[in-house]
């Protein structure tokens, strides 16, 4: 069974799996265009994060950054390579829409690596399946061709 709990990114338990999102994110591109955190700024006020366990192994985490216009960052989505292709992804990106959904955050937005970096293509599919569409860039950052910006909206469901 799957189950996504809130968790400190500092923890002994999870850094493992931060330091290889880390280690992605270096090794992804160039370092100028890597925004990925470290375990203390995913520890900073203003960002959660939760983990995602199965049998009580971290298998994933995403994290949430809240931005001065109200909307959300999704940061630091990453699942363990032995446990890909199974959809986790894809339902911590719907645990962490659905938390901002009940918040009343009205979108959440996203920086992740542009068509220049083909270690992002499969995140970049992901979001464009989950409603995310491209967007001029966020708050926080400038333009950047190995960077693609993305934003979804956050309607009620009826």
């Amino acid at each position: 069974m799957i189950e996504i709990w809130r968790a400190d990114p500092t923890s002994d338990a999870l850094r493992p799996l931060v330091e290889a999102h880390f280690a992605h994110g270096e090794a992804a591109g160039p370092a100028e265009s890597n925004h990925t955190m470290d375990t203390g700024a995913l520890a900073s006020p203003g960002i959660r994060f939760w983990a995602l366990y199965e049998a009580g192994r971290p298998l994933g985490c995403g994290a949430l950054k809240a931005l001065p216009d109200g909307t959300a960052e999704v940061k630091s989505v990453h699942i363990m390579p032995d446990a890909r292709g199974r959809g986790l992804a894809r339902m911590m990106m719907s645990h962490l829409a659905d938390l901002a959904l009940a918040e009343g955050i009205p979108a959440l937005v996203l920086e992740t690596g542009s068509a220049h970096l083909p270690a992002y293509d499969a995140a970049r599919r992901l979001y464009e399946q989950l409603g995310y569409s491209y967007c001029d860039p966020i708050f926080g950052y400038e333009p950047d061709p190995n960077s693609a910006f993305m934003r979804l909206a956050l309607e009620p469901r009826a």
